[in-house]
């Protein structure tokens, strides 16, 4: 069973950085994809960037390509989001997920998160 435990939101100032951690409890999320996705209050949850099991896939939305990156710790159990020169537009909840598939799409990610609240301020 994968449980999957997200970390490190908080408030920061725009051109800020803060970096998201998600663990898996469960110890056994090593063999799935993880991905993380990221909604806004009234808008849909949106792909952001997801790493392959193997750690050598990776793969980011336009809108955060550059500024964001994804990897994978196999000894921890836990996969992270470095995020770089933060914008007010990436204000969101974020969320990981494990899946065996590997894609942007949310519904072939298998497990959640309960999300971490970012907020960039202006």
């Amino acid at each position: 069973q994968v449980r999957l435990v997200e970390s490190g939101g908080g408030l920061v100032q725009a051109g800020g950085s803060l970096r998201l951690s998600c663990a898996d409890s469960g110890r056994t999320f090593n063999n799935y994809h993880m991905g993380w996705f990221r909604q806004a209050p009234g808008k849909e949850r949106e792909f952001v960037a997801f790493v392959s099991w193997s750690g050598t896939i990776t793969r980011y939305a336009d809108s955060v390509k550059g500024r964001f990156t994804i990897s994978r710790v196999y000894a921890k159990n836990a996969v992270y989001l470095q995020m770089n020169s933060l914008k007010p537009e990436d204000t969101a909840v974020y969320y990981c997920g494990a899946s065996r598939v590997i894609d942007t799409v949310e519904s072939v990610y298998e497990f959640w998160g309960q999300g971490t609240q970012v907020t960039v301020s202006s």
